[in-house]
């Protein structure tokens, strides 16, 4: 086989795109269960994650706010701070940050032409190959602490090669069943996989089966648990990200950080408080009730399964308005009716499809949403379901952008 020099990175993205299966544009197809290939790519690329100081996160919903918000505390406190999260909205390289800063292109394409050859053999997905690049280019950079956030379940995860400092474990819910189990408790089985012997772990708020499976873990390991829906809401600072979920993602990050503090790490009650409220200034997340525009009031968020859309709805309902215009996209892998069952029927729909392979057919899901008195049209991409929600929209109404992470990406 002939091994191209791919000379620059968006000949270097094209590659990866298409020569790796990529879970978040294909689904459970890309979906390699198992360590066997991430730890074969570490050895090739010297095993970078030894000795680097890790936080690990899981968790159905919450995460990825999560791992930001810890970043953001530990840059304030001087410390060269990797973020390692997934998937990418815009631009690949958000997927690996140091400081907030997104890992240079060419240092991807030096990664990539390093050892794309050498991994021929291993046969890797497109995920196991963003972990050991994170990891290379973390230790290349001298960073201090790495936050990690696991990509799907967290046992069988390519992320879970580190001995953390601290586990996170979000909140449990039904998401990828398919691939997770059908089950709460199965689901935080495979979750539950990141907490490591006599290293502590902090559980945010979730359903009492989860956090039974939590304890028996933690106690089978002998690891330290932290409950952070324990801690009173007057402890925890407030911040900028204004979703109302975003109260419970700021306990759990609270007592991540006060756990690193016990152990050792210089991060004060100012470091938290002030991370918290610039995070996206200092870590460019996107995506979590962001606002687009005020007149008429836009909002898009990227919740896209059962109880992630229960909460955006929560405060949907909270928010003034007259008319609710619903930009809408899923993926078609999952079991849509979970979530289109809870979806406000008054509102007018503009169904439409991300341009992943993963995307539900526009006109499929006006049909499927009509099963559940869910009326509007189906447009030909995000951009022209927006547009037409836009045009639509009064001064006084909100229109909100939501389904999947892929959908939100495109208008942003």
């Amino acid at each position: 086989m002939l091994f191209l020099h791919l000379v620059n990175y968006p000949q270097t993205l094209e590659y990866l795109y298409s020569q790796l299966p990529m879970f978040h544009r294909v689904g459970p197809a890309a979906y390699k269960p198992g360590l066997d290939n991430t730890w074969a790519l570490l050895e090739l690329v010297g095993n970078p994650q030894i000795g680097l100081k890790t936080v690990h996160i899981a968790g159905t919903n919450g995460k990825g706010s999560t791992s930001h918000m810890i970043a953001a505390a530990l840059q304030l406190a001087g410390y060269k701070t990797g973020l390692y999260t997934s998937p990418h909205l815009k631009d690949f390289r958000e997927r690996i940050r140091i400081n907030g800063v997104m890992m240079p292109e060419d240092a991807v394409v030096e990664f990539v032409n390093q050892y794309h050859e050498a991994w021929q053999s291993i046969q890797p997905s497109f995920f196991e190959i963003t972990v050991a690049m994170c990891f290379w280019y973390f230790r290349r950079e001298g960073v201090e602490i790495a936050v990690i956030e696991t990509g799907l379940g967290g046992r069988l995860d390519s992320t879970n090669v580190i001995d953390p400092e601290v586990a996170v474990i979000t909140n449990i819910g039904y998401d990828h069943m398919n691939l997770l189990g059908d089950t709460i408790e199965k689901i935080a089985a495979e979750k539950a996989g990141i907490i490591k012997p006599k290293k502590p772990v902090v559980i945010g708020i979730m359903r009492e089966e989860a956090r039974e499976v939590m304890i028996q873990t933690a106690l089978r390991h002998q690891a330290p648990m932290i409950d952070a829906s324990r801690i009173p809401s007057a402890l925890v600072p407030d911040g900028a990200l204004k979703g109302h979920y975003q109260i419970e993602n700021r306990a759990t990050a609270f007592m991540a950080l006060r756990v690193l503090t016990a152990l050792g790490w210089n991060v004060n009650e100012e470091h938290i408080a002030q991370g918290f409220e610039r995070v996206v200034e200092l870590t460019g997340l996107l995506g979590r009730w962001q606002k687009l525009s005020d007149s008429p009031l836009t909002i898009a968020d990227v919740a896209h399964n059962e109880d992630g859309i229960r909460t955006v709805l929560e405060q949907l309902q909270q928010t003034p308005h007259k008319q609710l215009h619903f930009v809408l996209g899923l993926v078609g892998d999952k079991d849509v009716t979970r979530v289109l069952k809870l979806l406000p029927q008054q509102a007018t729909y503009y169904f439409c499809k991300a341009d992943i392979p993963r995307g539900l057919d526009a006109e499929m899901l006006k049909e499927q949403a009509s099963d559940f008195q869910l009326t509007g049209e189906s447009y030909g991409s995000v951009k022209k379901a927006y547009s037409a929600a836009v045009e639509a929209a009064k001064e006084d109404d909100l229109i909100f952008i939501g389904g999947s992470v892929f959908t939100v990406a495109e208008v942003l």
